[in-house]
């Protein structure tokens, strides 16, 4: 959001790129990943996903296995200090140094966070190096932040300058992303998708309003949603949320099974139109509406604040 843009080409001899498993073409299985042969590859997270391409956690590890030997032995691994999958992938082979980040105790070298997600000391073991005071909320903007630190550390930038240059990041599109507010009602446009990740934004929306009501309202529309791979972690993921609406249309399985658990009940809608009227009926002033979609979701959030208005 600080530029516009989604992308852009700048002038200096960095080249930032996001990378994922996914499979490069048609004609080429390989993760897309492999192609880059960075010097410097940040390690979020790994878990099951893109259940069309592979058929179980293993094989996306192996995938990233494979991204590890492209990285040259005076580059940098970035590594969430936290996630298992990783911590199984370094264990096969890791021939460059590793910066291990997020750790929940105190660890020679490691980078961890003192406070809350907008306004913490970036520690590495007890040493302080660094504060982050930002608008941005969440501990996986929090490791986020620590990630981008470990990075720009190797390209020579000081932990303590990233720290600061932090404070002036406003974030990106479609990450809890404030679209309007209609009737004493706050809409928020979010790109999660995966349950792990509509989990976590919950809990980032959470941590802001309170005990103020959140309305979660959501379509499983990536492939590995709609073919109901992950389908039993949906109660799991909205777990915070005080409302749950979930749009049906165009799935093979049937999300009100997979809702059963939820309480109070989750609303199920086959048309947007259906889930916009279902939410106009049950928000009040107050309440925080969270879209969470990978898709343009028929143009819902302008539709809710439209009917939220009237």
């Amino acid at each position: 959001m600080n530029f516009g843009v989604s992308a852009r080409l700048g002038t200096g001899s960095a080249f930032v790129i996001e990378a994922d498993e996914y499979d490069t073409a048609f004609f080429d299985k390989r993760s897309k990943f492999v192609h880059y042969r960075p010097r410097t590859a940040i390690l979020n997270n790994l878990e099951y996903d893109h259940a069309d391409i592979f058929p179980d956690l293993a094989a996306i590890e192996t995938q990233f296995h494979h991204l590890v030997r492209t990285v040259p032995a005076s580059g940098r691994l970035v590594v969430n200090a936290r996630d298992e999958a990783l911590a199984r992938v370094l264990a096969r082979g890791c021939w460059s140094e590793a910066q291990r980040f997020g750790a929940r105790k105190e660890e020679p070298g490691a980078l961890r966070a003192r406070g809350e997600p907008h306004a913490f000391d970036v520690l590495r073991g007890s040493l302080k190096i660094g504060r982050v005071d930002w608008a941005l909320l969440g501990e996986h903007n929090q490791l986020n932040a620590l990630a981008a630190i470990g990075a720009a550390e190797h390209v020579g930038v000081a932990p303590e300058a990233a720290a600061t240059a932090l404070a002036r990041f406003e974030n990106v599109r479609r990450r809890l992303e404030l679209r309007g507010e209609a009737g004493g009602v706050k809409v928020y446009d979010d790109f999660a998708h995966h349950p792990s990740a509509m989990r976590t934004t919950i809990d980032g929306l959470r941590r802001k309003v309170g005990a103020e009501r959140i309305l979660a309202v959501f379509e499983p529309r990536s492939n590995t949603m709609k073919l109901g791979t992950m389908k039993a972690q949906l109660p799991w993921a909205l777990d915070e949320a005080d409302l749950v609406f979930c749009h049906a249309g165009g799935l093979g399985w049937d999300p009100r099974d997979a809702l059963a658990p939820v309480d109070p009940p989750a609303v199920v809608g086959d048309t947007v139109d259906a889930i916009v009227a279902a939410v106009r009926r049950a928000a009040r002033p107050g309440d925080h509406v969270l879209v969470m979609s990978n898709g343009g979701f028929g143009g819902i959030h302008a539709k809710l604040l439209a009917a939220l208005a009237r």
